[in-house]
């Protein structure tokens, strides 16, 4: 199936996973964080929606990502979601979702080279803005 016909909150549930795996990997291998505890901590950083909404700000604004990629973004930004967010606002939420959907998107095409390239722009952000 190709991921332009997948409902992008499906494509965001998929990109949450995804990019989920290459935080722990980061941590655990390169960072070298082993302890359980810590590896909770350190991954909140990287992965709230926040940092992601965000980022995705940065990256449109230093044009880090293609117009491709952005209408990706914005379709899983604007795809209709009645969960209801305790420690987050709803446009954070939506804008969360839309990297998640991109990274879904991405996943889906084998393009684990661009996942990759966006991971590095995302841990310098992340690091820059802690």
């Amino acid at each position: 199936m190709r991921p332009e016909l997948i409902n992008p909150l499906a494509l965001a549930y998929l990109g949450d996973g995804v990019f989920e795996v290459y935080v722990r990997e980061y941590l655990i291998v390169d960072q070298e964080i082993t302890k359980p505890d810590l590896l909770q901590k350190a991954a909140i950083q990287f992965v709230s929606a926040k940092a992601q909404a965000a980022f995705m700000k940065e990256a449109m604004l230093h044009e880090w990502v293609d117009e491709d990629e952005i209408r990706i973004y914005k379709r899983g930004r604007n795809a209709k979601n009645t969960r209801v967010m305790k420690n987050t606002s709803v446009i954070t939420h939506n804008q969360s979702s839309g990297f998640e959907a991109l990274i879904g998107h991405l996943y889906l095409l084998k393009k684990e080279k661009r996942i990759q390239e966006i991971f590095e722009l995302y841990k310098e952000f992340v690091m820059r803005n802690l």
